[in-house]
């Protein structure tokens, strides 16, 4: 593999280690890009949620079905996971 990595670049002590980081912190923003798409994507989906059940007279925030996300994300990731439903949930609620 043909790379510009440095050590100095990447935090690697040889040219070998500083070429695998590059190649995965490459991989790494390609999942970020993925990630990111897929994030505004649930934000979309929750927008036509929220509006569905605002129009027929519901409340824009179902607990029950964000508890079952906390949980699920919970169940998944550890505390983490929690933290990370949470700023899902924050991100995909509130627009309507």
């Amino acid at each position: 593999m043909t790379t510009t990595a440095t050590p100095e670049k990447t935090g690697a002590r040889t040219p070998e280690a500083a070429d695998l980081i590059t190649g995965a912190r490459d991989r790494i923003d390609a999942l970020d890009d993925r990630i990111l798409g897929l994030v505004q994507e649930r934000m979309a989906v929750s927008a036509v949620i929220q509006d569905a059940r605002i129009a027929s007279g519901g409340r824009r925030v179902n607990l029950s079905r964000e508890m079952e996300i906390l949980g699920r994300y919970s169940d998944a990731l550890g505390k983490p996971g929690t933290s990370l439903a949470m700023t899902l949930l924050e991100l995909c609620r509130g627009r309507a």
